[in-house]
């Protein structure tokens, strides 16, 4: 992990690579070289996201698009029509895992490790929960959610390639907002996962800019 006033960091190995979170609109001069050399002697892919599309990495050879960040008021939300578990188990944790690597596409790390982008301790995380939705008795969708603050926000809202268009997605957005129906909720959408969000009462708030490697594929 590092820490600075303008940036946080992940600095991972060849598979998981570097992921940067811009907190700052206005980085410094120091900030941004540091910034730029992390990603120069990366193991792995860059990913970086800056909420304020204030910072230009494109002298760092990353490709960058926009995707909005939304905001839910707090609100009742419907019981959803599959059944979804609130994650306790380190077998369902994996099988959450396996469904955001599948879901999003993250090539990186396969072949598979287990524990690798989710480990155990994120079952035991404070204000952390992870839910799999299940279709005809198969896990088929996850998502995390985070509270911090008095915010609740999500994170990796997937559904396995082979179960989409049939509901996954949304049952396992209304189980996972049900302990968050008093706060504010955030998340940053993709093109697809933008109307159902919007169907849920979320409002697109500000554009978000994501950097990344070429021939990377990066999902909130």
């Amino acid at each position: 992990m590092i820490r600075r006033r303008g940036f946080v960091a992940v600095d991972g190995d060849e598979r998981a690579g570097l992921r940067i979170l811009i907190q700052e609109p206005d980085l410094d001069l120091g900030e941004l070289a540091e910034l730029s050399e992390l990603a120069r002697r990366a193991a792995g892919p860059v990913n970086a996201e800056d909420p304020f599309s204030s910072t230009d990495l494109s002298h760092l050879g990353m490709r960058s698009w926009q995707m909005p960040v939304m905001l839910r008021p707090p609100g009742p939300v419907g019981e959803p029509v599959l059944k979804v578990i609130r994650v306790r188990r380190s077998e369902d944790l994996q099988a959450a895992e396996r469904i955001v690597i599948e879901g999003f596409e993250l090539t990186g790390f396969e072949p598979y490790r287990l524990g690798e982008l989710f480990p155990t301790t994120l079952i035991e995380q404070p204000g952390v929960d992870v839910f799999v939705a299940s279709h005809d008795g198969v896990a088929a969708g996850a998502c995390v959610s985070v509270v911090d603050d008095g915010v609740g926000s999500h994170y990796w809202v997937g559904t396995s390639p082979a179960f989409r268009s049939r509901g996954v997605g949304r049952a396992v957005m209304l189980a996972s907002l049900a302990h968050l129906a008093d706060l504010p909720v955030t998340l940053t959408a993709s093109k697809l996962g933008r109307p159902l969000y919007e169907s849920l009462g979320y409002i697109a708030a500000t554009p978000s800019t994501w950097w990344a490697s070429p021939h990377v594929t990066v999902s909130p």
